[in-house]
């Protein structure tokens, strides 16, 4: 793999280990992926607790405690520059200002004993020191403005346990956005909102992104937000991906077991949560990460697994910047999990 940053990419990361000791063994949470951002692109990161989404942002960020966790090897080059050489302050720099991040918990992430409005003007002072303080203040009336916050001038003087769960979230994104970062990472934006929330979270996510020219990293479990946000999608498997690709391909056409899987868990359109037909689930658990194998670690959950797949596949390329880890991956558009199924029937069942 190269070691320059690949034309048109602001964010390359390349061969990321992240591993942390632990009293039951090394934990290699994230363990060799590979994936690029490109100036104004939505890549979507999905899959299971467990399987290494958050720890990758986390690194991106150097925001793990080290140690226990240690980034073992691999680069993450940002326009150029690798962050991981950077020691803390120089990291500090680029937090907030370069590279900003939405959390799952906006309720967590905002400070209870301090106002909005100092919360929002010190995420910019921090990177403008010597700023006056009408003219943060007028920056943080306008971020706060920006996402949707009505009456955002009085809101300044409000605690955020005086806000809903809608509302700080959009105070943690005037918050990440103040400083104009070229890359926003959104963790999970929307687990803790209602559904209506959510989809408001959401267009503004979209409106920020179309308006600012941003490149977003979207962490979800969430594959209809996938669908409608992101251009292209990794799929996460215990600290691997297992398949990436256009999000449109990966949907229409998904090769791997464990993406098939997915998409079989998403309730039908249209369907009740009434109605008598049960949700497809993926049997197991996500092992836990000190005890990955090198082998396929979808292995012990596959309805294809077999001698072969105690090697680890290699993520290779299907087509169309397609690519699958998965030694059964050769089939266009078969599903896995009908064809087991098919398989163990026995002989004579009807299929429904």
């Amino acid at each position: 793999m190269s070691d320059t940053q690949p034309n048109g990419a602001l964010l390359q990361v390349n061969d990321l280990r992240t591993h942390f000791h632990t009293d039951a063994g090394v934990a290699r949470a994230v363990d060799g992926i590979t994936f690029q951002i490109a100036e104004g692109e939505c890549l979507a990161i999905v899959g299971e607790s467990g399987c290494g989404k958050s720890v990758t942002s986390l690194s991106i960020m150097k925001l793990l405690p080290m140690p226990p966790a240690r980034i073992a090897s691999g680069r993450i080059l940002f326009n150029g520059r690798d962050l991981v050489d950077l020691g803390q302050e120089e990291m500090c720099g680029v937090r907030g200002n370069d590279i900003a991040m939405i959390f799952q918990e906006p309720q967590s992430a905002l400070n209870p004993v301090f106002t909005i409005g100092d919360q929002v003007a010190e995420a910019y002072t921090v990177h403008h020191p010597g700023t006056p303080m009408r003219e943060a203040y007028e920056r943080s009336v306008e971020a706060l403005k920006s996402v949707g916050i009505p009456d955002p001038a009085r809101r300044m003087g409000d605690y955020p346990h005086q806000l809903s769960g809608g509302m700080k979230q959009r105070v943690c994104i005037a918050m990440a956005l103040i400083c104009s970062p070229k890359l926003l990472i959104a963790d999970e934006p929307t687990t803790a909102l209602d559904v209506t929330i959510q989809a408001q979270i959401l267009e503004l996510l979209m409106d920020l992104q179309r308006k600012h020219r941003l490149a977003l990293l979207l962490i979800t479990h969430d594959l209809g937000v996938v669908a409608e946000m992101a251009q292209r999608t990794c799929v996460m498997y215990a600290g691997k991906i297992v398949e990436s690709g256009a999000t449109r391909e990966i949907f229409s056409r998904p090769l791997h077991p464990y993406t098939q899987g997915l998409m079989r868990a998403r309730p039908a359109p249209g369907s009740s949560q009434h109605g008598r037909q049960r949700l497809a689930v993926i049997p197991g658990r996500v092992p836990a990460a000190t005890q990955f194998q090198d082998d396929c670690r979808f292995r012990p959950r596959c309805p294809l697994a077999q001698e072969k797949c105690a090697q680890e596949p290699p993520l290779e390329d299907y087509g169309a910047a397609h690519r699958a880890a998965c030694w059964c991956a050769k089939r266009e558009g078969y599903d896995a999990w009908k064809d087991a199924a098919a398989a163990s029937a026995p002989k004579g069942a009807s299929g429904a």
